[in-house]
C-alpha cells in the first residue's frame, strides 16, 4: 500500500513552509503598507494578498500539479537554457543577492539596533550579521533535519510571540482606519497594493521552495507523484491562510498606529515604535525575538534550498560548499543597509516577476487542460520578457532610469494597457496564452 502523510505530519510540514515564506518582508512590508494607504487600507489589503498569498499559492499549485520536483523541472518546458537562466536568476534573487542578506538587515534594524549606541552601529550589524549567518548555515548542514527545526521548533515559537504582539495591538487599538491617503494608494489602492505585494518575494519563494518542500514529503515516505503532489499543494494551502490572517492583521495595525506615530521611512521603524508604545522596555525584547526568529527560519529554508538546486543543477558541485558561499554572501551584502536593499531589488523584481507568474500559470493550465506542447509555456515567455525588462528599467535608481536611452524605451512601455501601475505584461502574457492554447490545440487535432 503506497504511504501517505498523516494529518500530523502534513500540519508540520505546513508550518515549515509557512515559516519560509514568512520572513523579513512578510513583518515590514504590510504594516508600511498601512500607513501608506489610510483610510483606503481595505482595497489595499485585498491588492496584497493577490500577490502576497494568491500567487506564492498558485506557486505551489503549480508544483504540486505539473508533479515538478522543483522550479528548474517545471522551467525545463520552455526549454534546458531557459530554465538554467531563469532558476540561477529566481536562486539569486531570493538567495546571496536581496532576500537573504534583508534577513539580517531587518533582523538587526529592528530587535538589535535599540540597543546599541549610534557610534557602534556599524561594526554591530558586521558582528550581528556574522553571528545570524553563521547559525543559519548551522542549521542547514543537514536539509533533511529542516522540518524539525522550522516546523516544529523555530516557527511555533516565532507565532507565540507574534500573536501576543497582535492581539495587544488589536485589544488596545490607538486609533481608528480614518487616516490620511499617501501616494498611488489614493487613486488606486488595490493596483498599489498588489505592486506592494512583489516586495515579498513569495511568488518566487513558491517556486524556490518547491524541490525542498518535495524533499521532505520524500523523506516521509511519500513515493507516489501523485500523492507527493497532492501532499505538496494541502501543505501550501495551510502555509497560505496562515500568512494571509497575518497579512490583515498587521497592515490594520500598521493604519492604526498613523494615530499615535508620523509617517516612517520603512516597516521596520513602525514596528519598533509600536512595540515600544504597547510593551514599553519589554517591547524591544519582544519585537527582537519576532524578527530574529522569523528572519532566521525563512533563511533557514532560503540557503537550504538555495543548496539543493544549485547541487541538481551542478551535480559535481558539494552541498556544503554551496551552502557556506550561500551564507558568506549575503553576510556582506547585509552592511549595505534595509533602505538601500529595498531600492536595488525593485528593479529586478518588476523584471522576473511577470516571467515567474506566466510560468506559474502555464504550470497549472498545461496539465488541467491536458497540453503536451512546449510553446504554451514558451509564448508567454516571448511576449513577456520585453515588457518586464521595460518595468524593470522604470523602477530603476533615478540614474538609470531618466538617462536619454532609457527615457526613450520607457516611451514605448507607455503604450501599453496598464503601463501606468506596472502590469504593462499583463495584456501581452494573455495574448500569448490564447495563442499558445490555439497552437496546441491544432497541433494536436493535426496529430489525431
Amino acid at each position: 500500500m503506497e504511504k501517505k502523510l498523516t494529518l500530523r505530519n502534513r500540519i508540520f510540514v505546513g508550518t515549515m513552509l509557512f515559516g519560509m515564506f514568512f520572513g523579513a518582508g512578510n513583518l515590514i512590508f504590510p504594516v508600511f503598507m498601512g500607513q501608506q494607504a489610510g483610510r483606503n487600507v481595505w482595497p489595499a489589503i485585498i491588492g496584497f494578498l493577490v500577490t502576497g498569498i494568491g500567487l506564492p499559492l498558485l506557486g505551489v499549485a503549480a508544483i504540486g500539479i505539473s508533479r515538478s520536483e522543483g522550479v528548474f523541472d517545471l522551467a525545463k518546458h520552455v526549454g534546458k537554457i531557459y530554465a538554467y537562466f531563469f532558476t540561477i536568476l529566481l536562486y539569486l534573487i531570493i538567495g546571496p543577492f536581496f532576500a537573504l542578506p534583508r534577513l539580517a538587515t531587518t533582523s538587526y534594524q529592528i530587535g538589535i539596533a535599540p540597543f546599541v549606541g549610534q557610534h557602534q552601529q556599524v561594526l554591530a550589524l558586521a558582528i550581528f550579521s556574522v553571528v545570524f549567518y553563521v547559525l543559519a548555515w548551522w542549521f542547514c548542514r543537514k536539509p533533511s533535519n529542516i522540518m524539525v527545526y522550522v516546523g516544529k521548533f523555530l516557527t511555533p515559537l516565532f507565532l507565540l510571540f507574534l500573536v501576543i504582539f497582535i492581539l495587544v495591538a488589536l485589544f488596545r487599538p490607538m486609533g481608528g482606519l480614518n487616516h490620511g491617503v499617501q501616494t498611488a494608494y489614493k487613486s488606486v489602492p488595490f493596483i498599489s497594493g498588489f505592486t506592494e505585494g512583489y516586495n515579498t518575494m513569495d511568488a518566487l519563494a513558491a517556486l524556490a521552495f518547491g524541490i525542498t518542500v518535495v524533499n521532505v514529503i520524500r523523506g516521509l515516505g511519500v513515493k507516489d507523484p501523485k500523492a507527493i503532489a497532492k501532499d505538496t499543494l494541502s501543505s501550501g494551502v495551510l502555509s497560505i491562510v496562515l500568512m494571509g490572517i497575518i497579512y490583515t492583521l498587521m497592515t490594520i495595525v500598521g493604519t492604526m498606529s498613523l494615530a499615535k506615530f508620523p509617517l516612517a521611512a520603512n516597516g521596520g521603524v513602525i514596528l519598533a515604535q509600536t512595540a515600544n508604545y504597547y510593551f514599553h522596555s519589554l517591547g524591544s525584547i519582544l519585537l527582537a525575538a519576532i524578527v530574529i526568529l522569523a528572519c532566521l527560519k525563512t533563511a533557514i529554508g532560503l540557503i537550504t534550498s538555495f543548496g539543493e538546486t544549485f547541487k541538481e543543477l551542478f551535480p559535481s558541485w558539494s552541498y556544503q560548499v554551496i551552502i557556506i558561499v550561500a551564507s558568506l554572501l549575503p553576510m556582506i551584502f547585509a552592511n549595505v543597509g534595509l533602505t538601500q536593499i529595498i531600492a536595488y531589488s525593485m528593479p529586478v523584481l518588476f523584471f522576473i516577476y511577470p516571467l515567474a507568474m506566466t510560468l506559474i500559470i502555464a504550470g497549472i493550465l498545461a496539465p488541467l487542460m491536458h497540453i503536451t506542447n512546449p510553446w504554451f509555456y514558451r509564448l508567454p515567455v516571448i511576449f513577456t520578457i520585453i515588457p518586464a525588462i521595460l518595468d524593470g528599467l522604470q523602477n530603476a535608481p533615478k540614474a538609470i532610469a531618466q538617462s536619454g536611452g532609457v527615457t526613450r524605451l520607457l516611451q514605448i512601455r507607455d503604450i501599453l494597457p496598464l503601463a501606468t501601475y506596472g502590469l504593462s505584461w499583463v495584456l501581452p502574457a494573455v495574448i500569448a496564452f490564447i495563442i499558445g492554447f490555439i497552437v496546441s490545440r491544432n497541433k494536436k487535432s493535426a496529430a489525431v
